[in-house]
């Protein structure tokens, strides 16, 4: 058959191309009743973590903090089973945006890159073209709309928005201590995310994604529009549930999950059935250009980076500390005559190396050395 594909072209297709993993957690709950909403984010949290994703680009967005509330008999400790065999808090949680900072603005902002003067780089999405990007969300919703703080909404449609600028969005650049331009003529165009894995955990979830239109990106949630995501167990000795059913069971298996495991993110998506889920797992997947069944879990909650060795002499030529080298760049005709960025861009691109050195990569070993 003339239009079959190569397997090596479908294999090829089906190779990851990123090369960083970041994470943004929210939820968007709070008050005590909603213990379970903390203990969901803070679960999804501590995988993602356990499998290598720094907290340098794990961005935790709590909006109440159940380990030091005053109801809570077991403080500084939050627990998603009632055996309280995980406190999921731990002892090392960072969490970038807690209490009233949890708002439809800031996360708005956080995925689309326009956060505010001022705003520390841990709060700041620094995603870029090859970055594999986890999106979880939790929290109380309705069709087409997640509550933020029970004060306000995000809806499905600035949901779609705020990943379609991702996609669209060029990151912002700072050249030669000028601040943060953007140089259109001199920088490509670069996406805010490789592909995107948006997972959410609410009642009528699926109606979060239903307005989703930019490229790569796969979705599952855990209930289907018209249906609520249910609780999983009440512990009684707190008197409130400690964790939803979906993500109970997602847990289940990332626990599972080691760094070089071969699970896929296709059995991901069937984590939860409709007999122990009682709701039904909603998936969206035609954005999306892999086969999940041939894409590792870890591909976006884990962050392996694979480390080459050399025992190889390397020279490395350090550029002028002050500013960026654009030699490689493609020449580009700038459509417009103002001398000032005429001049700025050719004043950049001549800057010469300040200085050389050489890094000698010496054997490890004794036996090596006196060989």
């Amino acid at each position: 058959d003339s239009t079959t594909l190569p397997e090596s072209f479908v294999d090829a297709a089906q190779q990851s191309t990123h090369t960083n993993n970041w994470a943004v957690l929210v939820d968007a709950s709070r008050f005590w009743f909603n213990y379970r909403h903390v203990a969901n984010v803070l679960s999804i949290y501590r995988s993602v973590k356990r499998l290598g994703i720094p907290d340098s680009q794990i961005i935790l967005m709590i909006a109440d903090d159940m380990a030091c509330n005053a109801r809570n008999p077991r403080p500084g400790q939050v627990y998603n089973n009632a055996n309280q065999h995980i406190n999921v808090y731990g002892d090392d949680v960072e969490v970038d945006y807690r209490g009233y900072e949890v708002t439809v603005e800031n996360f708005v902002r956080l995925l689309t890159g326009r956060t505010q003067n001022g705003t520390a780089r841990s709060k700041k999405l620094l995603s870029d073209a090859g970055s594999n990007v986890l999106i979880y969300l939790t929290g109380h919703g309705g069709d087409g709309f997640l509550k933020f703080q029970d004060s306000e909404e995000i809806t499905s449609q600035e949901l779609a928005d705020g990943i379609q600028q991702m996609w669209e969005k060029k990151r912002c650049v700072d050249i030669a201590g000028f601040g943060c331009v953007h140089f259109i003529f001199i920088i490509h165009f670069h996406y805010s995310y490789n592909e995107l894995f948006f997972m959410v955990d609410t009642c009528q979830a699926a109606s979060l994604y239903e307005k989703f239109t930019s490229p790569n990106v796969l979705a599952v949630a855990s209930s289907l529009v018209g249906e609520d995501s249910l609780s999983h167990h009440v512990d009684p000795s707190i008197g409130v549930y400690m964790i939803d059913r979906y993500t109970y069971y997602a847990l289940e298996f990332l626990e599972k999950v080691q760094p070089f495991s071969k699970r896929t993110i296709g059995e991901f998506l069937q984590v939860c059935p409709k007999r122990v889920c009682i709701s039904t797992v909603g998936v969206r997947k035609d954005l999306y250009r892999r086969d999940p069944h041939k894409v590792p879990i870890t591909d976006f909650f884990g962050a392996i980076r694979p480390t080459r060795v050399s025992t190889d002499r390397i020279n490395v030529t350090l550029a002028n500390e002050e500013y960026v080298l654009l030699h490689d760049l493609p020449k580009i005709d700038i459509p417009f005559n103002q001398s000032f960025y005429r001049d700025f861009v050719n004043d950049v691109a001549n800057v010469q190396p300040k200085k050389e050195f050489k890094i000698v990569m010496e054997p490890q070993f004794t036996a090596d050395l006196l060989k």
